[in-house]
């Protein structure tokens, strides 16, 4: 015990619970590891394994009116948490609920309409999938609206055993469910994890929630929450356009066996986004503290760049040298050994977007939006030009002949060049920072 608090002295705050959280999900990746690298692959099928992530992609965009609508509320989350301001967070808390539960209704509605066309474009049959799809997808964009106020609080030591427990329950789940229907098993497993996140918030913030409701809905804070809303809509929207016609080139227009091996590089590459997860978690109230003092947080920025630069680095090297040989010993991995290539390659595309994504979490943190100027149009125009590179052929009538003929010349049909088309929008991303961050010696929290 005294080691750790001369560590935690040494440390500091913010590097502290960064690791503590780091060491608590990498205990839960030992489990996750045996999910994504053993169970997924001997239930799934090679015909089926390259449409989780798109499906998963899929959900994900279908539930952003909730995610945006939780993300609005994180900031006042968290500055009512640090003031102590329990009954008007009880309040707001309550609001929240009340109206997610609402979109959460409307989004099944207007979901379940479109999921059947979605899933005949991906060649998967239906049955139960598209409702278990539907439903695990909107508790996970509902869940965050429980776990901001322990974000805010810093309760990082409760964050930590929600996160440990949380791979067995997942774990447990998929064995019951995947030997019945094994895509669907999946997401009942993937469903498992937000419901016990939101089951055990509402438990650790019970001393929180005993607070009396204070009054806080006024008109003032209607509109301000309106225009938030309208901006986060959008920026999210743009975003998983962007992955979700990504993840469906990579299951539509590639071969079985590239789509297929795309999902088992990405087990082992998304390593590489451990770090980075734990710290763009711990950032968010330590950088908002930051910007409420009228101080610049483009140090911090630099120091965990920095950090994830330099652990991406080693494990890519790593992989070099093992990645076939851990590939070969999986459930079909010979047919996959010959793509250990792509898993060094896709940790630098992570890596990339690692640092995008801390620097967009702390100017969000600072109620800063203004980079969503350049990168929400960004996002779409990589959707719009990636549809309009792979799907040529529908609009073949309205093309001339010779734009036909470069498109098809030019077009996606393997993993490389996939790869190659999302290290290039990583990049821009990245550069629009660095050039967006160049004008932002001092952030002050606009907070009202």
């Amino acid at each position: 015990m005294i080691f750790l608090a001369r560590l935690k002295s040494k440390l500091g705050d913010f590097w502290w619970y960064s690791l503590m959280i780091f060491c608590a999900c990498r205990v839960a990746d030992f489990i996750n590891a045996f999910i994504g690298l053993y169970l997924v692959p001997k239930y799934i099928p090679q015909n089926e394994l390259g449409a989780v992530m798109p499906l998963s992609n899929f959900a994900s965009f279908l539930a952003i009116p909730i995610t945006a609508f939780a993300m609005t509320f994180r900031n006042e989350i968290s500055n009512l948490s640090l003031q102590k301001e329990y009954g008007k967070l009880k309040s707001l808390i309550c609001g929240v609920f009340s109206a997610t539960g609402i979109l959460l209704l409307l989004a099944i509605i207007v979901s379940r309409a479109i999921m059947p066309l979605f899933l005949e474009r991906i060649r998967i049959a239906e049955g139960s999938l598209g409702i278990v799809i539907l439903i695990g997808s909107f508790i996970a964009a509902f869940a965050p609206i429980f776990a901001f106020p322990l974000q805010a609080l810093k309760k990082f030591k409760t964050t930590a055993v929600i996160n440990i427990l949380s791979a067995p329950i997942r774990l447990l789940s998929m064995l019951a469910a995947m030997p019945f229907r094994a895509v669907t098993g999946y997401f009942v497993g993937q469903a498992s994890i937000p419901s016990f996140s939101i089951i055990a918030s509402i438990f650790c913030l019970k001393k929180e929630f005993s607070y009396k409701a204070e009054h806080y809905w006024t008109k003032e804070i209607f509109s301000r929450f309106g225009r938030m809303l309208l901006i986060f809509t959008m920026y999210l929207a743009a975003q998983g356009l962007s992955s979700l016609v990504e993840s469906i080139v990579l299951r539509q227009r590639l071969p079985e066996i590239d789509s297929a091996a795309y999902y088992m590089v990405t087990r082992f590459s998304d390593i590489s986004q451990f770090l980075y997860l734990s710290l763009a978690f711990t950032i968010f109230p330590f950088s908002a503290d930051i910007a409420a003092e009228g101080k610049s947080f483009r140090p911090l920025i630099i120091k965990t760049s920095a950090a994830v630069v330099i652990a991406s680095a080693i494990l890519a090297a790593i992989f070099i040298f093992i990645g076939k040989p851990i590939l070969s010993i999986l459930p079909n991995g010979v047919e996959y050994a010959p793509f250990w290539w792509a898993i060094p390659w896709a940790i630098g595309i992570n890596t990339i977007n690692s640092i995008v994504g801390l620097y967009s979490t702390a100017m969000i943190s600072a109620n800063d939006f203004s980079f969503m100027k350049w990168m929400t149009p960004l996002n779409v125009i990589n959707a719009i030009l990636l549809l309009l590179l792979t799907g040529h052929g529908y609009f073949s009538h309205f093309l001339p002949a010779s734009i036909s003929t470069f498109l098809q010349l030019h077009n996606i049909k393997s993993l490389d060049a996939m790869l190659y088309w999302l290290t290039a929008i990583a990049a821009i991303r990245l550069l629009g920072c660095l050039i967006h961050g160049t004008g932002k010696t001092t952030i002050k929290n606009t907070h009202d």
